[in-house]
């Protein structure tokens, strides 16, 4: 419960994808403070006693649903909208899943896989990893953003200029995002919440985890803003730092295909020290390890990296 809360937008209100032209769930002044339940990316669809048979039977035009929209009083286009998160209220259960077709290594990892997780909604506690480790939270929301200029339905998988599925790890409690409207009363929403996640969310899963989120949204008038932008004003990686990073690189000329090599050396890490399969590796990776770009300028090869945080495993 938000004592500090002007409205609230029930989980029922939600909607898949970005359209201009849907109806507003509320009307909210500039400078209130809303809370927002949100669903996981499953949209409901994974719960405690899912199994791959659930995994097999995922219904893709329910994948992450987003609540709201909220109009916002005097938002035009050329104004920015100020979003102050304040606060998330975890629900405790959360997912990760390796979906075939889905994910960095797609081609390597073509086989469903799936890892449920419980966790301490009021400690946050490190969630044990079934196959090994624990991994340190720190809940954010995944996609958050406003409606786009172009009229029609636009899907909810890819980031927009707007915003959207940006799976931005440190859009956690304390920061603000500043994001560009591009239609009148900017059509706020926000969803896919997660557990945690590494920089990168490599097999195309964090632990997603149903959650209820706190936010302030304020407006900036006549203040052109190109993409979102955000300010964090504390350490993001001090959940991690404790112990160390384990680094494996990959180097050449093209970015994705060092990124690549770079994950699937973790993996290798992964499984051939810590005795773990190859999925379960790879998924562990996504929750709690960070994709980097190490040097980019020393032609014709460049450097991407990849960070595991040692505390995971001990």
């Amino acid at each position: 419960m938000c004592i500090t809360c002007q409205h609230t937008i029930h989980r029922a209100s939600h909607h898949f994808g970005w359209n201009r032209d849907f109806e507003p769930t509320l009307v909210a002044k500039p400078g209130e403070t809303i809370l927002f339940e949100c669903m996981d990316s499953s949209g409901g669809q994974i719960g405690a006693d899912a199994s791959l048979d659930t995994l097999a039977a995922l219904d893709f035009s329910r994948i992450n649903p987003v609540s709201g929209p909220v109009f916002i009083e005097g938002a035009e286009p050329g104004d920015v909208v100020k979003v102050t998160l304040r606060k998330f209220h975890p629900s405790g259960l959360g997912w990760t899943a390796n979906i075939p077709g889905f994910g960095l290594l797609a081609d390597q990892f073509k086989e469903p896989a799936l890892h449920l997780w419980h966790y301490d909604p009021a400690s946050l506690a490190p969630a044990l990893y079934g196959p090994g480790g624990r991994v340190p939270l720190k809940p954010f929301a995944g996609t958050i953003g406003l409606a786009p200029a172009e009229p029609g339905l636009h899907s909810v998988v890819p980031p927009r200029r707007v915003g959207g599925n940006m799976d931005i790890r440190d859009l956690s409690a304390g920061v603000t995002l500043y994001l560009p409207v591009e239609v009148e009363g900017a059509l706020f929403s926000i969803g896919d919440t997660h557990a945690a996640q590494g920089d990168g969310e490599v097999c195309g899963t964090a632990i997603e985890s149903r959650m209820d989120v706190e936010l302030t949204l304020d407006l900036i008038k006549n203040r052109p803003l190109q993409s979102p932008r955000v300010t964090v004003t504390e350490p993001v990686t001090r959940h991690l730092d404790g112990a160390g990073y384990e680094v494996t690189t990959g180097i050449g000329p093209d970015l994705m295909t060092g990124a690549r090599e770079a994950v699937m050396r973790m993996v290798d890490l992964l499984a051939d020290e810590h005795g773990m399969t190859a999925v379960d590796a790879y998924m562990l990776c996504s929750v709690c390890g960070d994709l980097r770009i190490s040097e980019i300028v020393d032609l014709p090869n460049w450097v991407v990296s990849f960070y595991f945080p040692r505390i995971v495993l001990q």
